[in-house]
């Protein structure tokens, strides 16, 4: 009598040569996300499969198939895409280094807008201790990594800045959770070891809801958020 795992392997080979006995909604739903040139969310999957279907099983059948290829399915801010297998991603270092090369000012301020959002400019400065280049919020904005999220009810309401879902794909995050805490960064050696007593790296949140202190955007505030300075600063960057 065949054992269970000689069963398994048969059923597996009989797969590979029969694309057919796959069931039919894992072949719908991979040519859906294959097809897409964006990540797509449970909601708009199940638009288009057949009545019935259970899309979160579904999605993490495929997920677990697609687990061990050179392509895998991976959730990113509760959408789904097909990405580069994560051992493999070095195929793809020189084509990102040579399209996302960003300054250390800007590195930092990115870093500060991800754990702090929503955070305003005058925030950023106060956390980095320079005076922050309007050129190099501007590269941020440029990226789409960031976005304007709504306005601070302080005196001069000045924008407030989050991150967005292509920062979320970009770095390969499911979600801002995911960044790395202080024990992390310290074992990578990002921060130092010797920290001043009770400092503490922030919690993130992907919570898209503003604030009790901010208020909604304006029509036009994305343009004044990429307008050019109104005079120059004093104050360099470092």
């Amino acid at each position: 009598m065949a054992s269970l795992a000689e069963k398994r392997k048969a059923d597996a080979e009989e797969r590979a040569v029969d694309p057919q006995a796959r069931p039919e909604e894992l072949r719908l739903l991979e040519a859906l996300l294959f097809a897409s040139s964006e990540p797509l969310d449970p909601a708009a999957l199940a638009k288009r499969m057949p009545d019935g279907v259970d899309i979160k099983a579904a999605l993490e059948q495929l997920q677990a198939d697609y687990a061990s290829r050179g392509v895998n399915l991976v959730r990113i801010a509760n959408k789904w895409t097909f990405r580069t297998a994560g051992d493999l991603s070095w195929l793809m270092t020189r084509e990102s280094t040579e399209t996302r090369r960003l300054s250390r000012a800007a590195i930092e301020m990115l870093a500060i807008i991800a754990y702090h959002q929503p955070v305003t400019r005058a925030e950023i400065e106060e956390i980095r201790g320079v005076i922050t280049s309007k050129g190099t919020l501007d590269v941020l904005l440029e990226t789409g990594w960031i976005r304007p999220r709504g306005r601070r009810k302080t005196p001069g309401r000045p924008l407030t800045f989050g991150t967005t879902e292509a920062f979320l794909s970009q770095f390969s995050l499911e979600a801002l959770s995911d960044l790395p805490g202080l024990e992390e960064l310290k074992g990578t050696g990002l921060v130092d070891s010797r920290l001043p007593s009770g400092f503490s790296v922030p919690t993130p949140s992907d919570d898209p809801a503003l604030r009790d202190d901010e208020d909604p955007l304006e029509i036009g505030d994305l343009e004044l958020a990429l307008a050019p300075a109104a005079e120059p600063e004093s104050g360099g960057e470092n």
